[in-house]
């Protein structure tokens, strides 16, 4: 376990009960940045491994709310990173986040890193502000905890790229992280969980904005944490306050959630009646 932590996080579980507190006291909700917590070698392996992922079998996104790539599951990992990142779903490491968030109910890895794996972000490239999808498509598990390894060297502040948690009324941006080589950031993924990097990348030509990313779940959570009128939801984009182009960006998203809630709602005999129907 140690040879993936740095010195001075080697002891998990001293490092959780140290940080709790600060962890649930931070606003705009839950959250943690670490500088220098993995093992500066291991990373610069992981650094090495990092693919071409335009030449990769990957998600790709690119409209007015997000302009990314996205690996699918372990297919863009090397042997390096496939070490990592099965180390971030075990038992050492999911035992220092419920320690460290305090969350009751027993948190557990995603195996098949469904939003996660690797990310990289071209110049140019952004993902407005928004709340994560709450339930993972396979098991229906709840979505607690999204962990983020970023893995850019000499990233000057002029790159932008900064990742930022905003308040639940998107008046402010509350904090404001450089995507530095070497940071861990940890925060509570809910339904009014703000977080992005809304503003286009402007890094030169040959650098790109690059990390790991990891969801873990849990089996039920607090009601508090969920929208009142629908059970299930994807992505939930927000518009910052007084930003047109933000706003002209989310306009579609009423269709996609009264669609989530018909969803929750509709019996899947009816729903698979209605795909049917509308095939004809």
């Amino acid at each position: 376990m140690s040879i993936f932590l740095s010195p001075e996080y080697r002891d998990l579980k001293s490092v959780a009960s140290y940080f709790k507190e600060s962890y649930l006291n931070k606003a705009p909700f839950p959250n943690m940045t670490f500088k220098n917590f993995f093992e500066e070698n291991l990373l610069n392996e992981v650094l090495e491994e990092f693919p071409d992922m335009e030449k990769m079998n990957i998600r790709r996104f690119n409209d007015k709310r997000q302009q990314k790539l996205e690996g699918i599951g372990e297919l863009t990992f090397g042997k390096k990173t496939k070490e990592f990142m099965h180390f971030l779903n075990s038992q050492p490491f999911l035992e220092f986040l419920q320690e460290l968030t305090s969350i009751k109910e027993t948190l557990i890895g995603d195996p098949y890193f469904v939003g996660g794996s690797m990310h990289e972000v071209k110049p140019g490239g952004l993902l407005k502000i928004h709340a994560d999808f709450n339930k993972h498509p396979h098991n229906g598990l709840d979505r607690r905890i999204n962990a983020l390894i970023y893995l850019n060297k000499d990233w000057r502040e002029e790159y932008g790229g900064h990742f930022e948690l905003w308040d639940k009324n998107m008046e402010h941006c509350v904090e404001r992280i450089l995507p530095e080589f070497n940071t861990l950031a940890l925060f509570n993924c809910t339904s009014y969980s703000y977080h992005g990097h809304p503003d286009p990348l402007t890094c030169p030509a040959d650098r790109s904005r690059k990390s790991l990313a990891l969801y873990f779940y849990s089996n039920g959570r607090p009601k508090e944490e969920i929208l009142t009128d629908v059970d299930k939801h994807y992505t939930l984009w927000k518009a910052r306050t007084g930003d047109l182009q933000d706003k002209n960006s989310v306009k579609t998203q009423g269709k996609e959630r009264v669609y989530s809630i018909v969803k929750s709602l509709t019996p899947p005999i009816v729903l698979r009646a209605m795909k049917n129907v509308a095939a004809i």
